[in-house]
């Protein structure tokens, strides 16, 4: 019943992993978002939801927590179990800068050994080394739609309670 603008982040991870299927990938693990946060959990819903449309494995998933330090740490403990990976999907461009400086630092070559897309479109996507291939989220756009809806519901006017959600883009770039 709350008013919210939000991203599909469901669809925005289809979206990535479904592009890392199509390049030939078929070891693909996520560094999942925190478990207690919406956009954390609808990411994970749609990689395992893609993953299971292409018959794919789904069981290569740690966790982190949106920051760069937290996708280092996780993809280490992931690769530690799941070492024949060969794309990942993580949930934050923060985390994905901190595993794509972890997997180089292992010698793990990106994309030719893992292709790595990350989630959000931040700057940092831009930096990274190589730049990071990532879902867009329409910030611009989302914030201005959120803007009106709340100069709306302070004027009284009747705005309806069904979440109002962006469609994600992918931006490619060199990790993918």
């Amino acid at each position: 019943g709350s008013h919210c603008v939000d991203l599909d982040n469901r669809a925005g991870a289809r979206l990535a992993t479904d592009h890392l299927i199509a390049q030939g990938r078929r070891r693909i693990g996520t560094v999942a978002g925190p478990v207690d946060m919406t956009a954390g959990l609808d990411r994970l819903a749609g990689w395992r939801a893609s993953l299971a449309a292409a018959a794919l494995p789904d069981d290569a998933v740690a966790y982190g927590d949106f920051t760069v330090g937290g996708g280092a740490a996780a993809v280490a403990r992931l690769l530690a179990t799941h070492p024949d990976l060969d794309a990942l999907f993580v949930a934050s461009d923060l985390m994905a800068s901190g595993v794509l400086t972890h997997l180089a630092a292992r010698g793990i070559r990106v994309p030719q050994d893992v292709a790595v897309v990350g989630f959000d479109d931040l700057e940092v996507a831009e930096s990274t080394h190589p730049p990071l291939t990532t879902v867009a989220q329409p910030v611009t756009e989302m914030a201005a739609r959120a803007g009106r809806m709340l100069a709306d519901l302070l004027a009284g006017v009747r705005v309806p309670a069904e979440p109002v959600l962006f469609e994600a883009r992918l931006v490619r770039r060199g990790s993918a």
